[in-house]
């Protein structure tokens, strides 16, 4: 599973841009400026730099966009430094003020096997610490039972495509659900739903405002999917 190694500094760029927009929205240079701490004129030529590499998409004095193969780097080295951040507080105790530089400066040395032994050592965390939502693995399973079968790491292969969370979906979304994650238990509870990997599900916008379900549209039924499901349920668009 070895790949060519990408730049610290374009992974941070790259996940600033999936922070804020991980559903196809622009970002502008202003707001990358003020995450990044960087002068706007340095950010607009890294911008140029990632679309040239076929990360992003540009738009001068609008702002840029994840392409697919931006969003598979940016989903990796968000989802290690957020499984970084819950094994610092669970299991080490770091204090709290102080567990998001220490991720930052892991995130980028540790390895795909070893995010994996934590992901499994946490039982499939689905948030970090600030409630955000931790993306899926880039492995090719449908679910965290057939990670867990198969020992050898050295067998493990990509999965082709990205997925989003419902929780990550913007209105009127439609796609496959194409992982499931979490234990046997949620696996059994959205299966009751009639919820399964290959099934399209179309996600619309709450018109009632409720903040704790999302809702969607299962071959014309329409289902309310708490959000520790809906944390979990993963789709390809």
């Amino acid at each position: 599973m070895a790949e060519d190694k990408i730049s610290e500094n374009i992974e941070e760029y790259l996940e600033v841009l999936y922070r804020n927009g991980n559903n196809g929205e622009q970002v502008s240079t202003t707001q990358l400026s003020k995450e990044l701490g960087i002068a706007p004129g340095s950010v607009t030529q890294m911008l140029k730099k990632l679309e040239n590499l076929g990360y992003i998409g540009y738009t001068p004095y609008k702002g840029a966009t994840l392409t697919d193969e931006g969003m598979k780097i940016a989903q990796k080295i968000t989802r290690k430094h957020r499984i970084l951040e819950k094994f610092l507080i669970d299991v080490l105790k770091i204090k709290e003020e102080n567990v998001h530089d220490q991720a930052c400066e892991m995130e980028h040395t540790l390895s795909d096997e070893a995010e994996r032994a934590l992901c499994t050592m946490l039982n499939n965390p689905d948030v970090c610490p600030d409630n955000n939502i931790i993306p899926a693995c880039n492995f090719d399973f449908e679910s965290c039972n057939q990670c867990y079968s198969q020992k050898d790491f050295d067998q493990v292969i990509d999965r082709k495509f990205n997925l989003l969370s419902i929780s990550e979906l913007t209105s009127n979304s439609e796609g496959i659900v194409s992982f499931i994650r979490g234990s046997n238990e949620l696996l059994e509870d959205i299966s009751e739903m009639g919820i399964s990997v290959g099934c399209t599900l179309k996600y619309e916008a709450n018109d009632n405002g409720a903040s704790d379900y999302y809702v969607v549209t299962l071959d014309d039924k329409e289902l309310n999917i708490p959000i520790e499901m809906a944390n979990n349920i993963f789709i390809r668009l």
